[in-house]
Formats: structure tokens, sequence, C-alpha cells
């Protein structure tokens, strides 16, 4: 977003350089009429300020606001982007982010505001040759502000090329007693490099990143690795666009500075002063947020992740060349034919040489085009197919594709190789790394989910409960009734214990076979048992012959070979309840939980025990 900005500092170079702003208008003749309008908005002054509160996330103080632009809100220039858009157009940038620079610094001065400001700049205007300097400490003691209370915000429009005048320009700004922040992390056009170049006080991290980051495991991937990057180089973060609770308890977890969207505070004339007692409440929370896991589901590596650049030949080269390459280099198993970009096929190692040693054949068509011994059916992929939808086609396809390998093209264009052999590798990773991180069956979180997500409780100090789920008489149930039905049960009962829990506060995970393993932060977790006991009674009944639900049970032989009769699949749940110091480790509150299930098990039908004992001394 563009708002409120310094004037620049203007060092004066020898000539030009590419991507910074002209004073010359660009205006095409059929906007003349917004040029002008604009030259009114600015003679009058008709500007508005909003500020929008900037939280620190540990406290939920308020450390400073953002001030924010808007024209007339009856005019096509109401948004700011249209503002400078039309700005840059007429030649009259430099004197609109001078006004915005002036109304708000006045108005944040007049309602005395507390923390720091926050003023957007766009890099280009940095460096505008023309631009006076030296007055913004001038301007800023006037109204009576200090320059340690303003941050410079860049913020990108246009692409930035010359760096080493941009850490010029901001090095002068800090000169001067002022921070420098970046804009839209992750949007801009080269905002990562900017970060490298001008080691800013603070970053923002677009809102893409930040809306739905409680579901999506890529977005909480990023603004992990740039809260990485940020604590190695001494920068405080900023999460932009946090519009949920969920959304601003990841963040909080995640260890990210501070801040700033609908959630906590919108942009307004007159902005509060202090959180709302809801979203202060939230902040001192205890426990922790509910991580998102990356399922067996999502899409995973692409072919281009298996490129290898092979040199290709045109269909022009004939055998007797051909030939000689595959002499000059003995590694060299395969040699695609592309005919300007389009591949046409591939020609082996192994076919080649074959032919050649058989008489007469290098006589016979040596000279004659390489496509004669050319495979003109390789299987061919683009570089953004799925290794699962590569994998398929490779099984259905001959066996000599596994060993020549398969084409990669981007939008049918010749990009490069790659082997059958790296894609057994690859899938065979990704099958292990779905296994330990995700169940197949159920896409619920695994083994290394789960204990990750006990340390994660244990770290916090929070209390907690622990409850593992086992099905009751499912073994027999899958003999006579077979595995495919027995998969559906376990489905259904995962998808019931997803279903009873906070998805905010609770945990679901899916240890293996028929048991689960919930971990509350939920104060009413015991009810929210009892009701996923119900649901699950209501819903085993499905899964039997009308005969066997009437009685309730079946006959079956045991492993000695006699009649036994089953009652009903059952759920137990054996809970545990963990306060801080308690226990150490996931492995003590997985040994915890277990006896906590096997107690569940004696108990006839649908139940739940809970291990009431006092607190224990740590194993």
């Amino acid at each position: 977003m563009n708002s409120a900005t310094l004037l620049p500092f203007s060092p004066v170079p020898a000539a030009p350089v590419r991507g910074h702003l002209s004073s010359v208008p660009l205006t095409p003749p059929g906007d003349e009429l917004l040029c002008e309008h604009l030259r009114d908005i600015l003679a009058r002054r008709q500007l508005s300020v909003l500020l929008q509160p900037i939280v620190r996330m540990g406290s939920g103080d308020i450390i400073g606001y953002e001030g924010l632009i808007r024209g007339p809100s009856d005019s096509p220039l109401h948004a700011p982007l249209n503002l400078f858009k039309v700005a840059r157009s007429c030649g009259l940038t430099l004197q609109v982010e001078h006004l915005c620079r002036r109304v708000v610094l006045e108005r944040f001065a007049q309602l005395g505001l507390p923390g720091k400001l926050f003023l957007n700049v766009s890099p280009e205007c940095l460096l505008l040759r023309n631009a006076p300097h030296g007055e913004t400490l001038g301007l800023i003691q006037e109204i009576g502000i200090q320059p340690e209370r303003v941050i410079i915000e860049l913020t990108e429009n246009q692409p930035t090329y010359d760096y080493a005048l941009m850490r010029d320009a901001v090095l002068h700004y800090r000169r001067m007693g002022f921070e420098i922040a970046i804009d839209d992390l992750g949007e801009g056009f080269s905002s990562l490099r900017l970060w490298s170049e001008l080691r800013p006080d603070y970053v923002k991290i677009d809102m893409h990143f930040i809306q739905g980051i409680n579901n999506d495991p890529v977005k909480l991937q990023f603004v992990r690795s740039i809260q990485e990057i940020a604590l190695q180089s001494n920068t405080l973060v900023i999460a932009e666009g946090i519009e949920t609770q969920a959304e601003l308890l990841v963040l909080r977890d995640l260890g990210v500075a501070f801040g700033q969207g609908y959630h906590l505070g919108r942009p307004a004339p007159l902005p509060a002063r202090t959180l709302p007692a809801d979203v202060v409440k939230t902040l001192g929370r205890s426990g922790v947020a509910v991580y998102p896991q990356a399922g067996a589901d999502r899409p995973g590596a692409t072919v281009l992740k298996l490129l290898h650049p092979v040199a290709s030949i045109s269909p022009s080269v004939n055998n007797n060349a051909l030939y000689e390459i595959f002499m000059r280099d003995p590694k060299l198993q395969i040699i695609p034919v592309v005919d300007q970009g389009v591949p046409l096929g591939l020609v082996s190692r192994y076919e080649m040489i074959d032919h050649f040693a058989r008489p007469y054949q290098r006589e016979l068509y040596g000279k004659r085009s390489c496509t004669l011994f050319m495979d003109a059916k390789p299987i061919i992929a683009d570089k953004d197919s799925s290794l699962q939808d590569l994998s398929l086609s490779m099984v259905q396809s001959g066996a000599h594709h596994l060993f020549n390998g398969f084409i990669i093209t981007d939008a049918g264009r010749y990009l490069g190789m790659g082997t059958g052999h790296d894609l057994m590798r690859e899938i065979t990773r990704m099958q292990i790394q779905a296994a330990r991180y995700a169940n197949p069956l159920t896409q619920l979180p695994g083994n290394v989910p789960i204990n990750e997500h006990i340390d994660r409780l244990l770290a916090s100090g929070t209390r907690f409960w622990v409850c593992y789920a086992d099905l009751d008489h499912f073994k027999p149930f899958n003999d006579v009734y077979g595995y495919r039905k027995g998969d559906d049960v376990i489905q259904v009962s995962g998808a019931i214990l997803s279903a009873g829990v906070d998805p905010d506060r609770d945990f679901v995970g899916h240890i293996g076979g028929d048991d689960f393993m919930v971990l509350f932060q939920s104060e009413d977790w015991e009810a929210r048992c009892r009701s996923i006991l119900a649901r699950f009674d209501g819903a085993i009944g499905d899964f039997y012959a009308d005969s066997d639900r009437e009685r309730g049970g079946y006959l079956s032989e045991d492993r000695q070979g006699k009649k036994v009769f089953y009652p009903l699949i059952s759920l137990s749940l054996g809970a545990v309840r963990v306060e801080p110091g308690e226990y150490y480790s996931h492995h003590q509150i997985a040994t915890a939980a277990t006896d906590a299930k096997k107690q569940a098990k004696k108990i006839h039908g649908n139940s739940l025990f809970i291990d009431r004992r006092a607190a224990r001394s740590p194993v």
C-alpha cells in the first residue's frame, strides 16, 4: 500500500539510471482529465489520513501506527493504488509524496499518538534526480516529532536496479535518526535483494503469506524461514494482514515480533490506542497453536526437480556423426533428438552400437538421419507435472523407458532429461516422508508431527490432556468383513475424532493401524470425548450386516479354530492430564497414555478412562 512518504534524498549522479522515474509526464492525451483532477486534489490538499496500529505479539502493546493515504471519497483517485498510478503517469509523483508525508506527520502529531510512525515511500522516489533534500528533518522538527520515532517503509511499485544508490539514500536517512522498514516482503520485485542490501530494522511479510497460515504448511514454512533469517540479521518481523485468531496464534508461536491487520485494529482516522480485550486475552493465553500439517495428499515435487541438462542433436545429424558422439563420451547413454525446440525422440547408446556392430549396417545406414534408430515414442513430461503422474506413466509403459529415461519440456519446448533411477529414488523418498509425517489412509499427522506437537506443548509450560484412542475387536472384524471395510472403519474413526475437537486448539494424530492420539488444550475436553464416543456408537453399526447388528455381534473362529462371539467394534479412550513440569519428553507421555488406554479397554463397550491420579514425578 502507498501512503505517506518522506521527501527523498537526492544524490546527483552523472547520468540517469535505468528504472528511475522521470519528471517528464507520461500521460496519454485521454488521461489529461485525471491529471487535472489530481492537480486540483494537490492544490486543495484533499488527502485524508488513516492510521492502523502495529502490535507487539508478546505483550499486546501498540508500538506504532502505519500512516495510510486516501484520496477524496467520491473520486476515482480515492484508492492509493490509483492515486499513485496517475501521479506517476502525470509526472506528479514527487508532489503527491511530499503532500502525503506532510499530512500524515501532521495528523500523527495532532492526535498525540504513542509509539512510532511508519511512512510508506517507494524506492523509486528515493532515487529521483530532481528532488530537493534537507527539508525532512526541518519539517518533523517543525511538527514536533523526533526522527527516531519515524520509520521509512519502503514499498515497491517498480523494479529497483540501482542498489548502490539505494544504500546511499538509506544511509542518509539513518544518519538523521530514521529507521528503515521493507514492506510486503515476498510480494515485490526485489524485496529479498533489498533486505540483503539495506539491512533494514524491520521487514513486513506480505499478507498473502499470513492469511490462512494456520491451514497452509507452505505459508508456515515461508514465515518460519523469514523469521530465522531475521533473527540472524537482527531484523524485526511484522506480519501484515492478520484477520483471524488462528492466524494470530500461529504467528505468535513462530516468534514473529509484531503484527498488523484487521483482527488487531482497522485503519481509522481516530485509531485505537489499545487492543480489543479479546485479542489481548488471546495473546496472553497459554498453550500452543496447532500448526498445519503437510499431508500425503498435498501436491508434492514436480518433474522439474529431476531435470538434467543434456545436449540434444537435430534430425539432420547422420548416424556416423551420432556414433562418434557416443564414442567420445563413454558415459553418455541417451541423446535426445530435437527439431527447433520440439523433442522428436531418443537414441540410446545400446541401440546405436548394436546396429553398427552388425555386418554392413554402418555402410548402409551411416549417412542416414539419426532418426532411423530413434525411439519415436519416448515419455515426455512437462516440468510442472507431478512425480506421481510421471511414475504412473512409466509403470504403464514399456520397461525400456525406465532405462532410457524421459524428456522434460516447458510448454512443449525441450528443457532436458530425467532418469528412471532419479524418479524411483524421489518417489521412494516421498513415500517414506509421507509415512513419517502423515498417515496415507486418514491423511492425519503421523508419529513425527505427534511427537513434535507434544514437545511444543511441554516447552510452553501449559497444561494439556493426552487421549489415546484404540478400536476394540477390530482384528476379528477385519477377518470376517475384509480389510477394505476395515480401512473404512479406520477412516470414519479418524473423521469422528477430527470433528469432535477444536481445530485451533486440539491436535489429532494417527499413530498407525487403529490407534490414534488426541492432544487437547480445550478445557471442555472431557465433554468432547464423550461426544466422540456417542458419535462413534451411532456410526459403527452401518458397517455390519443387519443380522449381526441386531444381535450386537457375530460368530467367528479364533486362532484355535473355536467359534467365538465377538461384539461390535467399540472405541476406547484413555486420557492423561499433563501438568507443567510433570513430564520432560514425548516418550514419557506415550508410556502414560498407553497405560490409560489399556485401562479403558478393560471396560466393556465404548469407554473413557481418565487417569485421575495426582501429578507424578517424572519417570
